[in-house]
C-alpha cells in the first residue's frame, strides 16, 4: 500500500440476518476514525453488490446457501488481498446450517416459505472457508465491535489481531461473576465457548449459548457429562451444540454423539 492512497475495504453480505454488518455501524465514533484511514468502497445490506475493482480486505458476514452465492464468493476472493469472515454464519454456518441435519430440508423450508419449491438452494449450508481460503474469521452472533476494531487496527497496522482463544470463564471471573452452572445449576456453554461477547448471559444469570463457537481447546465431552449431571437430556444437549455455530467440528462432532 502506497502512503497517499488509503487502503480499499469491502463489506459482503451472503445469508445472513445483517447483525455482523450493523456492528460496524456500533461502533459509532470510532468509525469516523476508521473512515478516515480507510476507504469503504462497499457497505450495502444488499446480496446484489456490484463487484468492482480490486480491494485490500473484504470483510463477508454470512454461510453460503445459493449456487450464486458460491460463485460470487470466489469473485470476492479474487480481487481481495485478504478476505475475513465475520460472525457464525461466516464462521461455522450460523443457525440457517441446522437444514443441514434435517432429513429433508425442503420439508423444513415449506413451513416458513409457501413455495418453497421455488427455492434454489445448495444440499447444505457451508461456512465462507469451505469454498475460499480465509486470512482471518471473527466469531459471534453478532461479533464483537472491540475485536472488530481491534483486526481493522491491527490491519492498518500490520501486525496480527490480539484477540483471546480462552473460554467465557476467564471473562466471568474477570467480572467477578459466580458460576451460574456451580451455583444455580443453570447449563451454560461457557466453558468449551471462546470468549468476546464479555460473558454478556452469565451476568444476567443466564447459561453460555456458544454463539462465540468453541475454544481453542474445547472439552465438550466432559462439559455434556456434567450436563448430563444436571438432567439435560441427549437430545437438548445436541441441540444445544448445534445452536450458532453447527458446522464448527468440536460442537459437531459433541452434537453427533449425542444423536446416536
Amino acid at each position: 500500500m502506497s502512503n497517499t492512497a488509503k487502503p480499499k475495504m469491502a463489506i459482503w453480505k451472503f445469508t445472513s440476518c445483517n447483525g455482523c454488518q450493523l456492528s460496524l455501524l456500533d461502533c459509532e465514533a470510532d468509525l469516523l476514525t476508521l473512515a478516515g484511514q480507510l476507504e469503504i468502497i462497499n457497505f450495502v445490506e444488499s446480496p446484489n453488490a456490484t463487484i468492482k475493482g480490486r480491494f485490500d480486505i473484504s470483510l463477508v458476514e454470512g454461510a453460503i446457501s445459493t449456487p450464486q452465492e458460491a460463485e460470487r464468493i470466489h469473485q470476492i476472493r479474487r480481487v481481495s488481498k485478504i478476505v475475513v469472515a465475520i460472525g457464525a454464519c461466516a464462521v461455522a454456518g450460523g443457525v440457517q446450517a441446522l437444514r443441514n441435519f434435517r432429513p429433508n430440508w425442503r420439508q423444513t423450508a415449506a413451513i416458513v416459505y409457501p413455495q418453497a419449491h421455488r427455492l434454489m438452494l445448495l444440499p447444505k449450508t457451508t461456512a465462507i472457508s469451505e469454498h475460499v481460503f480465509v486470512d482471518f474469521e471473527l466469531r459471534g452472533c453478532p461479533i464483537s465491535k472491540e475485536q472488530l476494531l481491534e483486526m481493522l487496527a491491527a490491519f492498518l497496522r500490520g501486525r496480527k489481531p490480539a484477540l483471546a482463544t480462552h473460554s467465557v470463564c476467564v471473562e466471568c471471573k474477570a467480572r467477578g461473576l459466580t458460576c451460574v452452572m456451580v451455583a444455580a445449576g443453570i447449563p451454560c456453554m461457557g466453558p468449551v465457548t471462546q470468549a468476546g461477547c464479555g460473558a454478556i448471559c452469565p451476568a444476567y444469570r443466564r447459561g453460555c449459548y456458544g454463539c462465540f463457537g468453541p475454544q481453542e481447546t474445547p472439552n465438550t465431552s466432559f462439559l455434556a457429562r456434567q450436563w448430563a449431571l444436571l438432567g439435560v437430556s441427549p437430545a437438548e444437549t445436541a441441540r444445544a451444540f448445534r445452536n450458532f455455530n453447527p458446522c464448527a467440528e468440536p460442537f459437531q462432532k459433541e452434537a453427533e454423539a449425542h444423536e446416536k
